[in-house]
């Protein structure tokens, strides 16, 4: 049974709605992980150690979609809440718009500059190599990253969290498939597991869109 927002929320009905977005934040979260397993078992101590060092760096990034999805869902509900749909849809673009904008700026920053982020992080010269090109290939996908940090808030407005989280669930076990392919069959080494990372994320992205469009 589907849950409304416009419905009096009791602890049991919130505790519901919720319980989806949690575990969806989980496989958020668990992207780096699942990299760093393959690559440790893979491809070696050195290359693990690097992903490890880079990622947090790539993760602030990608923070500017969770952080205008949070602002701009909460703006975009209250303005459909008062029946102005063609303005929550105004907003709605105008955010997107936002992102694409600032992600791109980022995006080149960070292709730039990733190698003085791992230096000033602690990569020594062992390290250096792996940081750079894990980093700059997920640069590469830093749009639809954040785009789709963006989207998890917009599904919860669409009062759809249990489809964000199939497809969290989804865009996770192809991230695990395409690491297993990427490092273990093709030997592509750290750069294979950027890439799974990046194809996945951007899966994400566009499920996520095509179900807000059809909302």
């Amino acid at each position: 049974m589907n849950i409304q927002l416009s419905e009096h929320f009791t602890y049991k009905k919130l505790i519901r709605f919720t319980i989806p977005t949690i575990i969806m934040m989980i496989f958020t979260s668990i992207y780096g992980v699942v990299d760093g397993i393959f690559v440790s078992n893979f491809v070696g101590s050195d290359s693990f150690a690097a992903v490890n060092l880079i990622m947090p760096a790539l993760m602030i990034l990608g923070t500017i979609g969770f952080m205008i999805g949070t602002g701009g869902s909460a703006l975009v509900s209250k303005t459909i809440g008062e029946g102005d749909k063609k303005k929550a849809n105004q907003y709605f673009s105008m955010l997107i718009y936002l992102i694409i904008i600032v992600g791109i700026i980022l995006s080149i920053l960070g292709i730039v500059l990733v190698e003085p982020m791992a230096k000033l992080l602690g990569a020594d010269e062992s390290l250096v190599a792996d940081c750079i090109v894990y980093g700059r290939t997920l640069m590469i996908f830093l749009v639809p990253f954040a785009l789709q940090n963006c989207f998890q808030s917009f599904l919860i407005v669409a009062e759809k969290p249990t489809l964000g989280l199939v497809i969290s669930v989804i865009s996770g076990v192809l991230n695990m498939t395409l690491d297993f392919l990427f490092m273990y069959v093709f030997k592509m080494g750290v750069f294979g597991a950027a890439l799974a990372t990046g194809i996945s994320q951007a899966l994400r992205f566009n499920c996520s869109n095509c179900l807000l469009y059809w909302q």
